[in-house]
């Protein structure tokens, strides 16, 4: 193949449609529908726009509009970087919707989509779908296009099920919260038609879209999740100290000891009831460090989802009963920025 000059290179469309997708203060933990992988494909669309054989990077969501939501996510277009757009798209009604009440819209979806293809004067060289409701458009795309298909499911339907199932959950409750049969239905129809999925593990590929009729080992690749290290490095000597700082602080009787940090959103797979149990249980490491609990963010429990406060007053019920009062910080809250720091 001969080397792609910049003004000609590979045009690559990247579908993320659920959750509020910005390419900058990234609201994670707002709710479930806006975690990491909004972080995720907006990095990966920045870094692909930087690669010289690609010429034009146009990440496609999904335009929201109301209250409570920051007018910037009804904005057509955002620019990411010099080669990189995010481009918003509307589907169905103007309001902030869920991933599982967005299924009903996806045709729509396509419909605009499709539209943008026309207006940009030229087809993408290949589309690149992101969780179950971007296969279904994506594979869609591709089908009408004739370009091929990348898959990444992040999560997958039937493992959820599973897990929920196995709890002791009524299948047709699930159904109606979840609609399952909607996302397993549109996980294989990505799957049937993707040239290629990219998993982040041998174990996803194995026991996790092992469960899928139309899963192909041969056309599965592992692609770990990378890190932006101009964001994230080590500290640098003589930095001030950051916001963040003083927000953990404040927990804790004695700051200076090493930390052990647990980040993710208020959900029962990340195991915040482990943690908390094998911290609280182990005198000897009580007492050389720290536990630092990065649940999302949130104003006030009452006004979070049943599941997340459920979540949330675990953890709270489990620093009482160990009594890690001046042992464990809980921030309310943090900034897309905050990020790195609290790592550092």
């Amino acid at each position: 193949m001969k080397e792609l000059r910049r003004d000609d290179g590979l045009f690559i469309l990247m579908l993320s449609i659920h959750g509020l997708v910005r390419g900058h203060d990234i609201e994670l933990g707002r709710d479930s529908d806006t975690g990491g992988q909004v972080s995720y494909v907006v990095d990966l669309a920045r870094a692909l726009a930087e690669n010289p054989r690609v010429g034009r990077v146009d990440l496609l969501t999904r335009r929201v509009t109301g209250p409570g939501i920051d007018p910037g996510y009804g904005n057509p277009v955002e620019q990411l970087s010099p080669h990189a757009h995010i481009i918003r798209i509307p589907c169905g009604p103007h309001r902030y919707l869920y991933k599982e009440r967005l299924w009903t819209y996806l045709d729509d979806f396509v419909r605009h989509a499709l539209c943008h293809v026309f207006m940009s004067g030229r087809k993408p060289d290949v589309i690149h779908g992101h969780y179950a409701d971007a296969g279904y458009v994506g594979a869609r795309l591709a089908d009408e296009l004739g370009v091929p298909f990348v898959f990444t499911g992040h999560s997958l339907g039937r493992v959820k099920q599973r897990r929920l199932l196995a709890k002791g959950s009524d299948e047709e409750t699930l159904e109606q919260r979840f609609r399952f049969r909607r996302r397993f239905a549109a996980e294989e129809m990505a799957l049937r038609k993707a040239s290629l999925v990219v998993a982040s593990t041998n174990q996803e590929i194995r026991e996790q879209y092992g469960a899928y009729r139309f899963a192909a080992p041969d056309k599965m690749k592992v692609i770990p999740p990378g890190v932006d290290l101009d964001r994230f490095h080590p500290p640098v000597p003589g930095e001030p100290t950051p916001r963040i700082a003083g927000e953990v602080d404040r927990f804790l009787t004695e700051p200076g000891k090493p930390i052990i940090m647990a980040r993710a959103r208020p959900d029962e797979r990340k195991n915040f009831r482990g943690l908390l149990q094998a911290f609280g249980g182990d005198p000897e490491l009580r007492e050389r460090a720290n536990l630092l609990i990065v649940a999302g963010v949130r104003d006030k429990l009452s006004l979070l989802k049943p599941s997340e406060r459920r979540i949330m007053q675990e953890i709270l019920h489990l620093i009482d009963d160990h009594d890690l009062y001046g042992r464990a910080a809980y921030p309310k809250s943090h900034e897309f920025e905050d990020v790195p720091d609290l790592y550092r």
